[in-house]
Formats: C-alpha cells, sequence, structure tokens
C-alpha cells in the first residue's frame, strides 16, 4: 500500500479487518541478545488480577523476537533463532514435545534439488500439556500464532513486531500459564507456532495434512495475528474475534470468559475476511476456530512495524483473554460443534457502525482543518455502509439479501481504497 493512501483507510480496518492480504500475505526491552528465554515472567504489571501474564513477560518477547538481530524471521539465521526461542520457552514451561522422536520440531520439506535431493522450506513448533480428566485427555484445544515475517529486503529489516511477534508473545504466555496452572486443564492443550504462514499458509497446511492424532480430536484451534496495535490507528479498544458464529455456543464461551476490564471484544463474522491467517486449513476440515486480531495498521507489512510501536498492556490483555476462553473450552463439560449455517446477529453490525462512525468523525475533523482523510468515492462508500448499518439496527434484523451486500460492499471499499 502506498503512503499516499495512509489516512484512515476504509479498507485498512473494515475488510482489511482484516491484516491479511489474501492467503497469508497475511525492540528494545528486556530480553537478552543471547535470546535466552526468561526463567520465569517478571510478576509485574499483570493485565488482570485474574491473570498471571504480566506487560514485561509479553514485552520482552517480543523484544527479541523483532530485534535487529532476527532480521525480520524470513529466509536467515534469525528465522532459526526464533524457532529456537520457542521450543526453549515451551520446554522451561515444562510442556512436552509434540511431534515424533520426541521433537519440539515438525519439518516441512521444500523442494528437491536437481539432484533429487530433499530439502527443507520450514519448521512449525509444538508442544502440548497433557488434560488431567482421563475421559477427555484425548481431546485437544489448540493454541497457535505465527512465527515467521518477511526478513530483510534492499537492506531494511521488517521485524514484524506485531505480525506476528506479538501473537507468538501471547502463545508463549498462555502455554506458561496453563503448565503452571495448579489445576490443570480437562483437555489436552497444544500450543503451535506455524511457519510459512506468510507463504500460503503453508506450515499449517502442513500441519493439518500431517497431524500427530486425527483432526476429529480437536475441539477448537485459536490463532492470533496483530493484536498489538488498533485498527488503522482508530482511537478503539477493542479485540476482533472471528469464527464464533460457525460453532454453537462458541460466541457464548468468549463471552462468558474472564477478560481484563476495559477490553472490547467485537464480533465479526469471518465471511466479511475469507481466509487470510493459519485458521484457513481447520476451518476447510470444519474444526471450530477463533481468530483474534486488532486489525491491521499503517505500518503493516512495513519496515516501521517495530516493538517501540505497540501497546503492550493491550497484548497482555488479549492473552488474558485467549487464555480465559482455553480453559473454557478445555474444562466444559460439551465442547462447540460446527455448524454449516453461521449464526450471524446485530453484534457485528454494530461493531461496523462503531468503525464507520469513527472513520467519518476523523474525516470531518481533518476536513475542517483544511486537510482531508477520504477521497469524495471513499466517502460517499463508507457512509453508504454507515447508513445501511443504522438501517439494519433500527429494523433489529439483517435481512437474507443484506448479508451478500455487506461482503459485496466490503470488496467494494477494499478495490477502492488500495
Amino acid at each position: 500500500m502506498r503512503s499516499s493512501q495512509r489516512g484512515i483507510w476504509i479498507g485498512l480496518f473494515l475488510f482489511g479487518l482484516m491484516p491479511f492480504p489474501l492467503f497469508g500475505q497475511s525492540k528494545s526491552g528486556g530480553q537478552s541478545k543471547s535470546g535466552k528465554v526468561p526463567s520465569r515472567a517478571p510478576a509485574t504489571q499483570p493485565a488482570s488480577v485474574d491473570c498471571p501474564i504480566s506487560v514485561n513477560a509479553v514485552r520482552e518477547h517480543v523484544a527479541y523476537l523483532a530485534s535487529p538481530e532476527l532480521e525480520g524471521r524470513g529466509e536467515s539465521r534469525g528465522k532459526k533463532l526464533a524457532a529456537d526461542y520457542i521450543r526453549q520457552s515451551f520446554k522451561q514451561s515444562g510442556l512436552k514435545p509434540l511431534f515424533a522422536d520426541s521433537s519440539y520440531f515438525q519439518e516441512i520439506p521444500g523442494l528437491p534439488t536437481t539432484e533429487g535431493q530433499p530439502t527443507q522450506s520450514g519448521r512449525n513448533v509444538g508442544a502440548w500439556l497433557p488434560g488431567s480428566d482421563p475421559a477427555l485427555s484425548d481431546e485437544f484445544v489448540i493454541v497457535s500464532a505465527h512465527y515467521d515475517h518477511l526478513g530483510m529486503h534492499d537492506g531494511r529489516i521488517y521485524a514484524g513486531a506485531d505480525d506476528n511477534a506479538s501473537g507468538v508473545a501471547m502463545l508463549l504466555e498462555v502455554a506458561k500459564a496453563l503448565a503452571a496452572a495448579r489445576v490443570k486443564p480437562r483437555r489436552s492443550m497444544v500450543f503451535i507456532s506455524f511457519d510459512l504462514e506468510e507463504e500460503m499458509l503453508w506450515g499449517s497446511r502442513w500441519f493439518v495434512a500431517h497431524p500427530p492424532w486425527p483432526l476429529k480430536q480437536v475441539k477448537l484451534f485459536i490463532t492470533a495475528d496483530l493484536i498489538g496495535r488498533s485498527l488503522g490507528d482508530l482511537p478503539l479498544k477493542s479485540i476482533f474475534v472471528m469464527g464464533s458464529e460457525n460453532a454453537t455456543g462458541l460466541k457464548q464461551m468468549v463471552n462468558a470468559a474472564v477478560r481484563p476490564d476495559g477490553l472490547d471484544v467485537a464480533h465479526l463474522g469471518i465471511d466479511l475476511v475469507g481466509t487470510r491467517s493459519d485458521y484457513g486449513p481447520f476451518r476447510t476440515e470444519k474444526i471450530p476456530f477463533l481468530f483474534f486480531s486488532s486489525g491491521q495498521h499503517p505500518d503493516y507489512h512495513t519496515p516501521r512495524d517495530t516493538p517501540d510501536r505497540l501497546n503492550y498492556p493491550q497484548v497482555a490483555q488479549v492473552s488474558c483473554l485467549v487464555l480465559g476462553t482455553c480453559r473454557a473450552v478445555a474444562d466444559a463439560e460439551t465442547t462447540p460443534h460446527w455448524t454449516d449455517v453461521p449464526l450471524h446477529d446485530l453484534d457485528e453490525v454494530r461493531v461496523l457502525k462503531r468503525i464507520t462512525g469513527l472513520v467519518l468523525q476523523a474525516d470531518d475533523e481533518a476536513r475542517a482543518a483544511g486537510k482531508r482523510r477520504l477521497s469524495d468515492l471513499q466517502r460517499f462508500l463508507v457512509s453508504n455502509v454507515d447508513v445501511k448499518a443504522s438501517q439494519m439496527i433500527q429494523r433489529g434484523k439483517v435481512n437474507e439479501d443484506e448479508r451478500p451486500w455487506l461482503i459485496r460492499a466490503s470488496q467494494m471499499l477494499l478495490l477502492a481504497v488500495f
């Protein structure tokens, strides 16, 4: 995206909410240069009295994973260092290796050489925590976040602090908290950091094609990507949660999970996004899933996505929400079941209305100052969505023909802005 197109871009937020172009296109701190995982998370600045995850803990993870030393976690030594860091954190938390031969790594093969020799294109990093209930321990809840990023281009490092060091920080702290819990979850917990998300989701595709156990044993898949900023830098303190509409009772479980004060949970249908991150292969297999994201921002996929720009209290808060959701599903008597008929409601229309209202307000303020945030065409499109959303809310329902309209409108906005 060109810099001249960055104001309050509708595509950034609305249908770009989804921080990832089609098929996965999509720091200073306390971390030592050695890449060693801190032996324990700092006890200061808890995100919530009910959550053991601290602000300092997630900050330290991001500081290392998005440091210059890791060179953007692309095809370089840096990505290997990131994978080793994740493995070390899993091991220190006392988690068992997930893959064959007691390995934390699942090797992803690449194309053979011209001589026919095998190659490796990447590796997933995984661990697990056995469930405490013998009757349920062969059922799994998966938490994930991809660790690869774009590497270096023209001598510039694409650090990927929010994409997706923030998600990996969540993954490592949720894993640590569940492993340290006095009472372990009833179902088994699986923690995976996928490689090659930026390459057509190849890491998660490989895992789904080569799972350690039958996929029918997976009761919920969770992934997070871009959880440390806000949508288009709008004044939103929201985490967008997508996918709950495809599983009975899942939205209620998310809403009932313990969450930090001040964190707004905004549910949206995944059909407004399509496949944009590692939930894609699991969605294809009809496994209940949740995708957590605070949305795309102006520094997405640029060298400016650096650790100093993240909202670490928010990362810790989202991590606590994921932790609470994991615990709720892992301990539930009945888990969510996939439904082919999505359970949409007016909540997501209210979310869109709130976003379009903020965009129009920002454009009004800019125009009053003699500037413009939106072109006339962009403003017309945003205003149109804003009016239609208002009508649906006032009516109290979304008519059958309006859902396709919302999807088409999002695509139109994306094309017009970009």
